[in-house]
């Protein structure tokens, strides 16, 4: 089963296909968002400079099948293959340049989640991947309070209950991957994170009252604005924007200007990377923010609901 990894303990086995057989996994690796990305902005770059894919690729020392499987995010670009790249379509801009370098380094390194990717799979091991990257993070979630900011009891209850009948550690490395995410609000330059919720999850007392308690006592403890900020959507508002379901958008350094949107359905996560799509995200999210209660007035109710459980 799986969502964004917060619900749903994400992607243990493959899913069977139509016929009843289990679905088998492309011979070729499925690009990633960061892949497509750049080597889309390779490609606008080569042919803005006129230069033809045989001619890119002579300069790298591979084919053009190479240059087409890297602008298509089927294949790495290492740092030294864009340098050289970057020199041959006469890209000055040196914040461009930078960032498209970086991004390539950057996207041939293992993360700390490589470990388990047995355990969570290529799609939830995308979506930490692109997590652990950004530099702000925008997220609704009308459910359950997100895995980035869940106690460990309280990301234990969710596990245990879908993973119920689970080898115990299994489930201990499913609840270790979520408390490990969460490491990227504790470094040096953190991403701005704004979290909406709806009042609904502060009422959904998962872990009985004391772990709900104590999940709701450290939601105020992290908010912290505008570097974490957490609203909450409340019950008078009525119909809003978010009433489809959970979403998450991820933005990334200037000049790339990337921003994806991410969408958990029952066996795997869709993103949404297209100017259209991710606008219409950002949009909603802004006719949230504004029907979300203020930072002050949010955390006044989280601490209501917090003394009522206790009491």
């Amino acid at each position: 089963m799986a969502t964004v990894g917060d619900a749903v303990v994400p992607y243990g086995t493959p899913l069977p296909n139509s016929s009843g057989k289990e679905a088998e996994l492309p011979s070729h690796p499925r690009p990633t968002v960061r892949r497509r990305k750049v080597g889309g902005e390779f490609k606008r770059l080569r042919e803005a400079a006129g230069i033809k894919m045989e001619e890119a690729a002579e300069r790298i020392g591979g084919d053009k099948s190479k240059i087409s499987r890297q602008e298509n995010g089927r294949q790495g670009i290492t740092k030294l293959e864009a340098e050289a790249l970057l020199a041959l379509y006469r890209v000055e801009d040196q914040r461009l340049k930078t960032a498209l370098t970086t991004m390539a380094r950057e996207g041939r390194r293992k993360g700390w989640w490589a470990q388990y990717s047995d355990l969570v799979g290529e799609h939830f091991e995308e979506q930490i991947s692109i997590e652990s990257d950004a530099v702000r993070i925008l997220a609704f979630q009308p459910l359950l309070v997100p895995g980035l900011l869940q106690t460990r009891e309280y990301a234990e209850e969710s596990i245990r209950n879908v993973e119920k009948g689970a080898p115990e550690d299994r489930i201990e490395s499913f609840i270790t991957v979520r408390m490990d995410r969460q490491e990227i609000l504790r470094r040096e330059n953190p991403p701005q994170f704004v979290c909406l919720l709806d009042e609904a999850v502060l009422h959904r007392t998962v872990g009985g009252p004391k772990v709900m308690a104590a999940q709701l006592q450290r939601l105020i403890e992290l908010n912290n604005p505008p570097q974490l900020s957490i609203q909450v959507v409340p019950f008078g508002q009525g119909w809003h924007a978010g009433l489809d379901g959970a979403f998450t958008i991820f933005s990334y350094p200037d000049p790339m200007d990337l921003d994806v949107v991410s969408l958990g359905y029952l066996d795997g996560m869709l993103y949404l990377e297209e100017d259209g799509p991710v606008d219409r995200y950002k949009l909603a999210f802004d006719q949230l923010r504004a029907s979300a209660l203020p930072s002050r007035q949010s955390m006044g109710l989280i601490a209501r609901l917090a003394r009522a459980l206790t009491s």
